[in-house]
């Protein structure tokens, strides 16, 4: 999987296309990714304790890695992404601009 944490990401497909978001966390077994502000859904919380009441919580959902692009560094319009050795070490580049991504 070659989207990470922390990676910016612009959705490419599905409800939320065209938003773009932070990989909260990636799910590299389901090949899914969790992105802020992207998929979110209201969920129902009963209360925990008595007297306290229950919520309605806004939970974001993972969404699938075919639906999501990185964000290229330059121009932030979606790119693919490569890899290369650079001294010896495997880096991660935009197709778009040849940017190393960190």
């Amino acid at each position: 999987m070659k989207i990470k944490k922390g990676d910016k990401v612009i959705v490419i497909a599905g409800k939320d296309k065209g938003k773009s978001g932070v990989v909260l966390r990636a799910l590299p077994k389901e090949d899914k990714v969790i992105v802020e502000g992207v998929n979110v859904a209201k969920r129902h919380q009963k209360s925990r304790r008595g007297g306290e009441s229950g919520q309605i919580i806004d939970k974001t959902l993972p969404v699938h890695i075919s639906n999501v692009a990185l964000a290229d560094p330059k121009g932030g319009k979606p790119t693919r992404i490569g890899i290369e050795r650079k001294d010896g070490k495997r880096v991660r580049v935009a197709k778009k601009s040849g940017t190393v991504i960190k």
